[in-house]
């Protein structure tokens, strides 16, 4: 048997940690329903039906009694069992939710539970089901088609973390059963080192600071999911649009404005309603028609394409927009603005000959790099393409195509890439760049995709050279994906401690008195530093220069003025930086301080440039 990767071992051990998990959890509780125990990023945890609500000490008592099944080092036993015999033994535990589970599988084979990890199951792939996976440490037994490791006792390092509320089957006309997360790493070291990112990130939890920095806010009233953007955020979400935009207009890509809603007709044709149907919320019109806020831009921006006919040498036609697009996520998934309702898409689409996706696509690449070193975060490359299953749109060798054609760039670029099967979306494989950030945290924000699909359902044609008729391709590419979410990683990346140019308030004034002199001098100050497109903001409080000073420091503004007699007679200005904003000594004119911020917010660097 070939040796399992670093991966497969650490996964396994990840999986044997929830099974020890529930079966100190059914020795403490033996009334206790199990629903599924999946492994999770850096973890496991396991859904489960208990009488009483768990509480800190509880977890620690069921850490402790993991310990007690990790010491006598049971063996993980594999068994199988025929489908009907499975269902009694789970009926006469009184295991409800195995027992939910078991019924699908008998009724639907394999087919059934999206909502469910494959491996909790105790099935394989195959449609037909005739039996089940069965495994058992010690005195606990649970439907599961592995892997484990050999025995409790080779689990490594582990740690339970919280518990929330989870619908069985994320259905929330369900039952609600309590979520038992836990962390688990080969070594001590390694589970050390996470505990303490997880220490350092709250700090830095972009709710806590988008409220303390006065970024955005949300309202009971308005709704869930729909975060409302005070003057400061606002600030940001513009500085990140104009960032984004401004590469693609560079590069000949037209502005187009669209309507939030659409028939949803629009959707039917696309794809969108048959596959993510709970993503949409429609109502019906005295017309008859049913309409739709729009979750995605893709078929508005067909229809300018659709609406003269093409040439091919009016290809490539592109188009950009920032637009918001609506989703109807569960209320128990949203937070803050990693997950919404309303998401902000720098949304882009361009309609080309088939030999030029090279050429757009590399242009889209090296963009995406630039954008990503701006924001100082490191990329890299997953390529999602489809898997073996009937749930994509398009024609199947068109995609053998797009995926070959990604394939070759992504060698051409020189680009360090993985290829995840199954992570397309609906219509053509994509390139999505994974940022990973100032806590070594990796998450998937810009993406470019090849689409023969949407071209060919929505019937787009151009004229070729011969005067034959073609379909185009189509390629969609959004650099942020989500400025609410791009938002939130930076606002946790930078500990909200923004580089200049992204900074909502660059420079603070603080006079040190009120007499009218002073306040004179700094109105003009304030005027000029504006003119030059500065953002600067003034504390007219009645405030001690030190107390002024401090606040400065708790709104991380980068650069704070002190303003007193002697700056008015001299001219001079002794900027004092935010910590880890550089170091600087002695005085400036003021137009020297213009000159020097107007060239560090140009570099677009987080580095001062004095």
């Amino acid at each position: 048997m070939a040796e399992k990767s670093a991966e497969q071992q650490l996964f396994a051990m990840r999986h044997s940690l929830a099974h020890i998990m529930a079966t100190a959890i059914q020795e403490l509780y033996p009334k206790a329903k199990f629903g599924v125990g999946p492994v999770v990023e850096n973890g496991f945890y396991y859904d489960v039906d208990l009488p009483a609500k768990l509480g800190e000490e509880d977890l620690a008592k069921i850490e402790a009694k993991m310990r007690e099944v990790i010491k006598a080092d049971y063996p993980f036993e594999h068994s199988t069992m025929k489908l009907d015999e499975a269902m009694k033994y789970f009926k006469d535990k009184d295991q409800t939710y195995k027992l939910d589970l078991l019924g699908d599988l008998k009724q639907h084979g394999t087919t059934v539970a999206k909502d469910i990890d494959r491996s909790q199951l105790g099935v394989g792939d195959g449609a037909k089901v005739e039996e089940v996976g069965i495994y058992t440490d010690g005195p606990f037994t649970d439907l599961c088609r592995g892997p484990h490791v050999a025995s409790t006792g080779q689990v490594g390092a582990f740690k339970l973390m919280r518990v929330s509320g989870a619908y069985w089957r994320g259905n929330e006309n369900n039952a609600q059963l309590q979520r038992v997360y836990g962390v688990g790493f080969t070594t001590e070291k390694e589970l050390d080192e996470h505990l303490a990112m997880l220490e350092e990130a709250a700090k830095r939890d972009h709710r806590k600071l988008g409220k303390e920095l006065d970024l955005f806010v949300s309202s009971p009233l308005i709704g869930g999911g729909l975060p409302l953007f005070t003057p400061r955020g606002t600030v940001i979400r513009e500085e990140l649009n104009e960032l984004s935009q401004s590469f693609r207009l560079d590069r000949g890509y037209q502005r187009v404005a669209i309507p939030h809603m659409a028939k949803l007709d629009a959707y039917r044709v696309s794809g969108h309603f048959e596959k993510f149907p709970e993503l949409l919320r429609f109502t019906s019109t005295e017309s008859g028609d049913e309409f739709a806020l729009k979750p995605v831009n893709c078929p508005h921006h067909t229809q300018i394409y659709a609406s003269r006919p093409r040439s091919y040498r009016d290809l490539p036609v592109k188009y950009l927009e920032t637009t918001m697009v609506y989703r109807d996520e569960k209320s128990g998934e949203l937070g803050g603005l990693s997950r919404v309702r309303a998401i902000t898409q720098d949304d882009s689409h361009v309609f080309c000959r088939e030999d030029q996706v090279p050429t757009i696509f590399a242009e889209l690449v090296e963009d995406a790099q630039k954008i990503y070193r701006i924001l100082g975060l490191k990329l890299s490359l997953r390529l999602s393409f489809r898997d073996d299953s009937d749930s994509w749109l398009g024609d199947p060798e068109a995609w053998g195509r797009a995926q070959a054609a990604l394939l070759r760039l992504a060698k051409e670029f020189k680009l360090e890439h993985v290829v995840a099967e199954g992570e397309a979306a609906i219509y053509g494989p994509k390139m999505d760049f994974m940022a990973t950030d100032a806590l070594g945290r990796q998450w998937q924000l810009a993406t470019v995709q090849l689409d023969y699909a949407m071209p060919q359902r929505f019937e787009l044609e151009y004229i070729d050279a011969e005067g034959k008729v073609q379909r185009p391709v189509m390629v969609h590419c959004a650099f942020l994906g989500s400025l609410e979410r791009v938002m939130s990683i930076l606002i946790e990346h930078y500990a909200g401690a923004f580089p200049l140019w992204m900074a909502p308030e660059q420079v603070r004034l603080a006079p040190v008195n009120d007499t009218a002199e002073l306040a004179e001098f700094t109105e003009g100050l304030r005027q000029t530093l504006v003119k030059v497109g500065l953002r600067v903001g003034v504390d007219t409080s009645a405030e001690s220069v030190g107390k002024k000073i401090r606040a400065a420091g708790v709104a991380k503004v980068p650069y704070t003025l002190v303003l007193g007699e002697k700056e008015r007679e001299s001219g001079q200005v002794s900027p004092r930086l935010r910590q880890g904003h550089g170091n600087f000594e002695g005085s400036l004119k003021v137009e020297e301080l213009v000159a020097v911020l107007q060239r560090e917010v140009a570099e677009r660097r987080g580095t001062s440039a004095l």
